[in-house]
């Protein structure tokens, strides 16, 4: 078998392993404690529904597995972050100064037109603009503007106050 690492989108509620069966319509094993903790996992980006009550796939988690697993939307791991970034939310930091900033991942265009200064320092009309995070700033007077082209600082990347805007 081969390591993997991955990153889903999932609801969770804690319950134990015989609760869980329970729910189910199950017996629980008799090698297993019905005392047991875990979590009622609902992957939202899974397989095809296994329940009616849910809209995604359902299964328990130990408690220790879980919790080496995943993190909460709101304390999030820098990975984590970028992940959301890549699935298309918007991220910030819990540990920001600025109230209300955020960031977005900005997806290139193969033609994007140009104008001055840049076309007359390159000589185009038109160029490649790459993909990118950008960052929503406010500031003390209340400035709001888009920053193109964050840079994660070393404290940004260890950080794991990171979470999803809506």
């Amino acid at each position: 078998m081969r390591m993997y690492y991955g990153t889903k989108a999932l609801l969770a509620g804690l319950m134990t392993r015989g609760e869980y069966c329970a729910y189910r319509g199950w017996s629980v094993p008799e090698n297993e404690n019905p005392a047991d903790y875990g979590y009622l996992v609902e992957y939202l980006d899974g397989g095809p529904p296994n329940d009616e009550r849910h809209a995604g796939y359902i299964s328990w988690s130990p408690l220790d597995v879980f919790e080496r697993s995943y993190q909460p939307v709101t304390a999030m791991s820098f990975g984590h972050a970028i992940a959301a970034l890549k699935a298309g939310k918007k991220v910030a930091r819990l540990g920001w100064n600025g109230k209300g900033m955020w960031l977005i991942l900005v997806n290139g265009r193969v033609q994007a037109p140009l104008s001055d200064p840049y076309k007359s320092a390159t000589g185009l009309d038109e160029c490649e603009i790459l993909p990118h995070i950008d960052m929503w700033t406010v500031n003390a007077s209340g400035r709001r503007a888009m920053l193109p082209g964050w840079l994660a600082s070393q404290s940004d990347m260890l950080a794991d106050d990171w979470m999803i805007v809506e």
